[in-house]
């Protein structure tokens, strides 16, 4: 089990970054959540096996047709004790609690 954190910038909200990488990400059998960022950034976090978090990560780097990705920054975690289960859209950063 691997963890990874990203922060996507570019044109990446406003064009169903979030939704897409729910779908994709569920497709994979990756869990975690994607969140937008009062900058303009998309944050995302997914769990799961390596081979099935590399190919969301690597996902990232394009996103949905209509993005226009720049950058990723991508972040290696310690697997959360929290186990996330599903994969969730948040709405804001304000969200994560």
């Amino acid at each position: 089990m691997v963890r990874k954190r990203v922060i996507v910038s570019g044109t990446v909200q406003g064009v169903f970054f979030r939704d897409t990488c729910r779908r994709e990400a569920l497709a994979q059998g990756v869990a975690g959540w994607v969140r937008n960022l009062p900058d303009g950034d998309v944050e995302a976090l997914f769990e799961g096996g390596e081979t099935a978090v590399e190919a969301m990560v690597r996902w990232a780097r394009t996103g949905p047709p209509t993005a226009d990705v720049r950058a990723v920054e991508v972040r290696e975690e310690p697997a959360a004790p929290e186990e996330l289960r599903g994969f969730e859209v948040r709405l804001t950063h304000r969200d994560a609690g």
